[in-house]
C-alpha cells in the first residue's frame, strides 16, 4: 500500500499476525494504481470487462458510489482523466476487513492502523485503552491531541505528509489550500475514512459537514494552524 502498517493483536498467535498481513498484501496487489499488474490498473487500461471483475472490487466501486452520493459529489473515485482510483475508500475497508478476521479468531483486543488509519477494540497490553494522537501537521514530531476511541474508527486526511494528492471533484484546478490536516471518528475505520477523504475535498467548509452527521465526529487543522472540532469530539479525549 506504499505506507507502513502497525498490527498488534493482543494474545494472538504469530500465524494471525501473518494472516493479516497477507491479506492486506492480497489487497494491495488487486487495488493498487502504481501496480502495472493489479486488477484496477487493468481496469483502467480496458483490458477486464466487467463481467470479469472480481467481487471485492465491485464491492468497494458500490461503497464509492454510494459516498458519492452521500457527499454531494465531494467524494469521487474518477480522476480528471476518467479513470478509477478508489485508494480513497480502500484502506478504511482494508483495515476494516483485517479486524474482521482478527475478531473470527476470537480476539477482541487488537489495534490495526495503515497510513495513520485506525481500527483499534478492547485494551492494550497494559490493560489500558488504546489511544492515537492526532500529528502536528507543522512540526511532525508533536502530538497536538489524543484520542481514546474505543473500538470506534479514526481516520486523518491531509496535505502535510503526501502534498496535494486530495482533489475538489467540483474544481479539480484549485487546490486545497484553507486546511492541512482533517480527522474523523466514526462507527468503524470504513467510515471514518470515507467521510474524511469527502470532508477534506470540501475544505474550510469539511469539518461543517461533519457536524451535520450523526454518528462522526471531527477535528480540522487550518493552513494558520488553528484548530476546530466539532461538538461531541472533546469527550473523545477523555481518557
Amino acid at each position: 500500500m506504499g505506507m507502513p502498517i502497525t498490527v498488534d493483536i493482543g494474545g494472538a498467535s504469530g500465524t494471525l499476525v501473518e494472516d493479516v498481513f497477507g491479506y492486506f498484501d492480497r489487497i494491495d496487489r488487486r487495488f493498487s494504481t502504481y501496480k502495472t499488474d493489479s486488477e484496477i490498473s487493468a481496469i483502467n487500461r480496458g483490458d477486464v470487462p466487467v463481467k470479469d471483475w472480481s467481487g471485492e472490487m465491485m464491492e468497494v466501486l458500490a461503497l464509492g458510489e454510494r459516498t458519492k452520493n452521500e457527499t454531494g459529489g465531494y467524494f469521487d473515485m474518477r480522476r480528471p482523466d476518467g479513470s478509477l482510483d478508489p485508494s480513497g475508500i480502500v484502506k478504511g475497508w482494508a483495515i476494516r476487513n483485517a479486524a474482521g478476521l482478527v475478531r473470527q479468531a476470537g480476539v477482541e483486543d487488537f489495534f490495526i492502523e495503515a497510513g495513520g488509519d485506525v481500527q483499534s477494540n478492547g485494551k492494550n497490553a497494559s490493560g489500558t485503552d488504546w489511544s492515537v494522537g492526532i500529528r502536528n501537521p507543522f512540526k511532525m514530531d508533536e502530538i497536538v491531541k489524543v484520542i481514546y476511541p474505543r473500538g470506534l474508527g479514526v481516520a486523518t486526511s491531509g496535505t502535510y505528509a503526501r502534498g496535494q494528492h486530495i482533489y475538489n471533484p467540483h474544481g479539480f484546478d484549485d487546490p486545497i489550500t484553507g486546511i492541512v490536516s482533517l480527522t474523523v471518528v466514526g462507527p468503524d475505520v470504513l467510515d471514518a475514512d470515507r467521510f474524511a477523504t469527502a470532508a477534506f475535498a470540501m475544505g474550510l467548509d469539511g469539518i461543517h459537514f461533519i457536524e451535520q452527521l450523526s454518528g462522526l465526529e471531527g477535528y480540522v487543522i487550518d493552513i494558520d494552524g488553528r484548530a476546530t472540532l466539532t461538538t461531541g469530539f472533546g469527550d473523545l479525549c477523555e481518557p
